[in-house]
């Protein structure tokens, strides 16, 4: 076991910053409480379990277990956001402004593990968050890995075992041919996705594949490299949200809602972000979008 101490140049609320890494709860990869989190994952050199516990003072707390520990360690600075810089975004609305001093604790992190983020935004794409979420735990049961140390927490499932599956062999776990086929071959090229140099090219790759579009690279590249700017075009909430939170609008379009972010172009992901924190909804009308089982796709 390493244990460590950490400094911080900043306030940090680790949950929030952390909460992008996680999807749904039944996800066993990571655990977030007050003040502590756990994360388990592969690194280059194996894999790792780490534990991290903010008291509300200016460290945090370090243990970490598995032959990958040390340089998963050696990435909590980049993890928790220290090089970040929320500064960078100059509020032009008064409900950004409010929202950016009531979360000054919260910054973007950088994973730099592009498929970790990957799998489970494919598995999110096109369905509810309730659908997605239990897929996405299912997978991680039937080919996660028990995680090193403490934690009752699992690995992912490699990329070569995810490619080497036939495609129906996702239907138990609620997934429908077409994401069952992106997940298999962004699987196989997991090595060449991993070794992007940074989130434009990143981004430019993800692309390239079949069944990933602007929404799940920007889902991806914002945790994986920290892209402040990576805005959900897409999604089937943030359009409303920006535009009501920006315009008090109750509904928008990708076209409006870049139109409203243009001023903070460098910065629309971490908008994003902040009014995602600050649980800005726009008004819903008429009933919700019935959940789709695999047998009626």
């Amino acid at each position: 076991m390493i244990e460590q101490r950490l400094a911080l140049r900043s306030p940090l609320d680790l949950v929030a910053t952390l909460a992008p890494l996680r999807h749904g709860r039944g996800d066993r990869t990571i655990q977030l409480a007050r003040g502590t989190a756990w994360l388990a994952t592969w690194m280059a050199d194996g894999p790792a379990t780490m534990h991290v516990r903010h008291d509300g003072d200016a460290t945090v707390a370090i243990r970490a277990w598995g032959d990958g520990a040390a340089n998963l360690v050696a990435s909590l600075p980049d993890l928790l956001g220290e090089h970040d810089e929320p500064a960078r975004l100059v509020a032009q609305h008064p409900v950004v402004r409010d929202l950016q001093r009531r979360h000054g604790g919260l910054r973007l992190p950088r994973t730099g593990r592009v498929f970790a983020a990957l799998l489970p935004t494919i598995v999110e794409q096109k369905v509810t968050g309730t659908k997605a979420f239990r897929a996405y735990a299912v997978l991680l049961r039937a080919h996660g890995a028990p995680a090193p140390g403490p934690g009752d927490l699992l690995l992912p499932p490699r990329p070569e075992t995810l490619s080497g599956l036939p495609y129906h062999a996702y239907h138990r776990f609620g997934l429908e041919r077409r994401r069952a086929d992106v997940i298999r071959h962004a699987a196989s090229r997991a090595a060449w996705l991993e070794s992007a140099p940074g989130s434009a090219e990143a981004h430019r790759r993800m692309m390239s594949l079949p069944g990933i579009g602007p929404w799940t690279a920007a889902e991806v590249v914002r945790v994986a490299f920290g892209d402040p700017d990576a805005v959900s075009i897409g999604d089937y909430h943030v359009p409303n949200m920006v535009a009501w939170a920006l315009a008090g609008e109750p509904r928008a379009n990708d076209a409006r809602m870049l139109e409203l972010l243009e001023p903070y172009r460098g910065q629309r992901g971490r908008v994003q972000r902040l009014l995602e924190v600050g649980r800005v909804m726009a008004p819903r009308y008429g009933p919700r979008m019935a959940p789709r089982h695999i047998a009626e796709i």
